[in-house]
């Protein structure tokens, strides 16, 4: 039901599934993203020291994978944690239903005045939600929570090392292809741009001024390359 006590139209309906589809979205962005630095970040540095094709090349597939799997691991263990939360939830609000009906009752009444409704229409549409569903009502309109719809860990994990893998190619691929005195130029440019690209696409999706995100995209990797190869050409000076 709607604040106007009439069905949800079409566009409410999936409002939902949308912005579920916007979240994956932007964090598939962002793991690029954080691929495209991360790495950028290491061959730099690598290269600081040595214009070695095999040693950029070691360095940046370790780089890859180690952070791939990172974020898969680390976004498993994150999404597994949240849906364990989910689901201890709903199934105290299922243990609530059966023992409390009428106070469950109560409360969904009070939630949906909250949003708007009047005691009457609240009533109601607690009453008809509670009839066609009582457990997904509860879920959704007290815990926020779609039941038929838990992130799945799994395609989280999966989702973040193919996105993190996919950003990290660009400057792995940037830093062995060219020849030895072009490597470090196409590999800043490639990156700078592949995180312009990056910032902008991840601002569109959350509906936001593209600018600022480019700025502090390009500024972030361009920092973070500086500081590695400072690093790398002192270390390599140094013949460590």
């Amino acid at each position: 039901m709607t604040e106007s006590g009439t069905p949800p139209t079409h566009d409410e309906a999936h409002g939902g599934a949308l912005g579920s589809r916007l979240n994956w979205l932007r964090a598939a962005v962002l793991g690029a993203n954080d691929g495209v630095v991360s790495t950028a970040g290491l061959v730099v540095g690598v290269a600081g020291a040595t214009d070695d094709r095999s040693a950029l090349l070691t360095a940046g597939l370790a780089g890859l994978f180690a952070g791939s799997m990172s974020m898969a691991v680390g976004e498993y263990v994150s999404v597994s944690t949240q849906r364990d939360s989910e689901e201890a939830a709903i199934a105290m609000e299922r243990r609530e239903l059966k023992e409390r009906p009428e106070a469950e009752l109560d409360e969904l009444t009070g939630l949906l005045e909250e949003r708007g409704l009047s005691r009457e229409v609240a009533r109601e549409a607690a009453e008809q939600l509670t009839a066609r569903d009582a457990l997904a009502a509860h879920a959704r309109v007290e815990l926020g929570i779609d039941p038929d719809d838990l992130t799945n860990p799994w395609h989280a994990a999966w989702a973040s090392f193919l996105a993190f893998t996919a950003g990290a190619l660009l400057p792995l691929l940037a830093i062995v292809l060219p020849p030895s005195g072009l490597r470090l130029p196409v590999t800043v440019v490639s990156v700078l741009a592949g995180l312009a690209i990056t910032g902008w696409f991840s601002a569109r999706t959350g509906s936001a001024e593209p600018r600022p995100a480019v700025w502090r995209n390009v500024g972030g990797g361009a920092l973070a390359m500086a500081v590695t190869y400072a690093a790398g050409s002192l270390l390599g000076a140094a013949g460590v």
